[in-house]
């Protein structure tokens, strides 16, 4: 099954607006079996979304557009579509009456031009928008003139995320598992931490081999301080071959997996510690608040959190942690012995289970020979003796955070909440 996305609004290609529909379709696709083969972004005009979807119902057996189906004058797939394919267009009553509903209980006079979106071309499918003005539309494309001797379904959807991704999930994905009713797929990712790439596939590809062979699909996806394991099949026998390779995986890398498919460290850290009902501060000085930040986007992050201190200045870590300023004349805010007194102070003043503290020099300046860019501290205070690890992170400045923030959350993780792995 050949599968294509494409993408419509010169926003998209001015680099004013994020393409967000890109990533969170191509999931919802996959997860279903039915992956992306190709997927394009291109300007609103009439020729570029012809000549787009020409090509694409030239390969495809699934063509999904997105926006261009608005009111206004730069909204151009409907007609644009219409017109490739000889279809006539006519007003769609029950989309008229729901268009003057919506401005109706919002008690707003409906703009003339607003009715233009009652207009379906002949034999599509009417996909309800329940949460906007302009209707999804489907088309089955029987026999595709664009590709001899096939059939196409054609979907297209509004563009505002708010109305495409519930019209997607309640509207077009049932009609794509009805039309494609033997879609078997299935996908699985292990997160790993602090463990690189090339040693992850040194370590399982060998093992994997055999699996792979029979159709297992492995992919690797590295980002700063992390790699994903990616495990699908397809067919019958998809479930168990994905298995397989992951019970070889887990037991080949252990205690750096940290998660699996949509598993963040910090929502790994928030579940973990509410499963044990412990508690966490945190004393940040080069990451600014990012640790807390991290963790606070976890719905149920306030049973864990109990304070965050961002401790920038020297004199805040000596006021608010009580650092001894003679550890910071000696050593230095980055050094060992700053930051683990920065972690107890944490742990002593919010009344914590666990406390992690960050210091160091994210630059790109402010490094000596002794502490280079990139060098920090990481320490972690609990009922334990306090651990301190050093690192070198020689990214920019927000890469450096980042990479710190997982660090510091795996520091947490395996020395705390699973130390066996």
């Amino acid at each position: 099954m050949i599968v294509e996305l494409i993408n419509t609004g010169s926003e998209l290609m001015l680099g004013r607006v994020l393409n967000t529909h890109q990533q969170w379709l191509c999931r919802r696709l996959a997860d279903v079996g039915a992956v992306v083969t190709r997927q394009i972004a291109v300007p609103d005009t009439a020729d570029a979304i012809t000549a787009a979807v020409r090509e694409s119902l030239s390969r495809a057996d699934l063509v999904v557009t997105t926006g261009g189906l608005g009111p206004t004058s730069d909204d151009l797939t409907r007609q644009a579509i219409a017109d490739m394919l000889g279809l006539a267009l006519h007003e769609e009553r029950s989309v008229a009456e729901r268009i003057e509903n919506y401005f109706k209980a919002r008690n707003r006079p409906m703009p003339p031009s607003t009715r233009i979106q009652a207009m379906v071309p002949k034999g599509a499918i009417v996909l309800i928008n329940q949460n906007g003005t302009a209707p999804g539309l489907a088309l089955r494309i029987e026999p595709n003139p664009f590709r001899q001797a096939t059939q196409a379904l054609l979907i297209m959807l509004p563009g505002p995320p708010r109305e495409l991704r519930p019209m997607f999930t309640e509207s077009a994905l049932p009609l794509i598992k009805s039309h494609w009713s033997d879609l078997n797929f299935v996908c699985r990712t292990l997160r790993s931490a602090e463990i690189g790439e090339s040693v992850v596939e040194e370590t399982i590809g060998p093992l994997l081999a055999p699996l792979v062979s029979r159709g297992l699909e492995l992919g690797y996806c590295a980002r700063p301080g992390r790699v994903d394991v990616r495990m699908a099949a397809r067919g019958p026998g998809a479930g168990s071959l994905v298995a397989q390779a992951e019970t070889v995986t887990r037991s080949q890398l252990g205690g750096c997996i940290y998660g699996a498919d949509d598993d963040d460290m910090e929502t790994v850290i928030v579940r973990a510690l509410s499963e044990r009902r412990e508690t966490l501060a945190l004393a940040e000085s080069c990451t600014g608040g990012l640790i807390a930040h991290s963790i606070t986007n976890v719905p149920g992050a306030s049973a864990v959190l109990l304070a965050g201190i961002v401790c920038y200045s020297n004199d805040s870590k000596i006021r608010l942690l009580g650092v001894d300023p003679d550890i910071i004349a000696q050593h230095g805010a980055v050094s060992e012995a700053c930051c683990r007194q920065m972690a107890e102070g944490a742990l002593k003043v919010s009344g914590a289970t666990f406390a992690l503290a960050v210091t160091g020099i994210a630059g790109p300046s402010g490094g000596t020979p002794q502490k280079p860019v990139g060098t920090v501290f990481i320490g972690l205070a609990g009922p334990f003796q306090t651990v301190v690890e050093r690192r070198h992170n020689p990214f920019d400045r927000e890469t450096f955070k980042q990479v710190t923030v997982n660090q510091a959350l795996n520091l947490l993780r395996r020395n705390a909440l699973c130390p066996n792995g």
